[in-house]
């Protein structure tokens, strides 16, 4: 049974596109492209990883993931090209970086993985930095009689402990890569 997890899968190249979704199946819900255009119209809010060729005739990787950015997708995305990485890569918004050729499935599966990982610490960190922008606010406005006789106070205290456990999970389960590639600001 695949996680509920969406993987897009986006390579001009017909037969790399099919193995990797053919890798990928038993895990994940997959969808195949088979051009940058394609690929944008396959793309919606469910899909959660996006493995990109760089290099696409009609519309590229590249542009590819511009639009996911324009668009305000929240997608992870990883590169896979035969390209190797050079310090034009600085300038774009992706996650990670696969070099072709990709020939074993648990490559690309700890890659997805990873990805997902990270995906699921920034959710509970935006959760945890909203709640917790909420409490300072009502704590620098009502006094601690009044905070403690607030059930919604008390539920908001709650959840804010629950998340700071999940988010300390999580983190123990990220590497020193993904931590690092977590803190770097995908919209420099």
């Amino acid at each position: 049974m695949p996680n509920d997890a969406t993987v897009l899968i986006v390579d001009d190249e017909k037969p790399i596109t099919d193995a990797y979704a053919q890798w990928l199946d038993d895990e994940y819900r997959v969808r195949t492209a088979y051009s940058g255009s394609e690929a944008l119209e396959k793309l919606d809010e469910e899909v959660d990883v996006v493995l990109l060729d760089r290099r696409m005739p009609d519309l590229s990787g590249e542009d590819v993931l511009n639009r996911i950015h324009e668009e305000g997708f929240t997608c992870r995305v990883a590169l896979v090209s035969a390209v190797e990485p050079d310090f034009d890569i600085l300038d774009l918004g992706f996650d990670a970086y696969l070099e072709k050729p990709v020939s074993e499935a648990e490559e690309l599966l700890e890659t997805v993985e990873t990805l997902l990982r990270r995906s699921t610490y920034d959710v509970q960190m935006q959760r945890f930095l909203s709640l917790a922008n909420k409490k300072a606010a009502l704590e620098t406005k009502k006094s601690p009689e009044e905070l403690e006789a607030n059930e919604e106070y008390e539920e908001l205290t709650n959840e804010l402990t629950e998340l700071r456990t999940q988010l300390s999970d999580t983190a123990t389960n990220l590497n020193d890569d993904d931590l690092r590639a977590e803190f770097y600001d995908r919209d420099e």
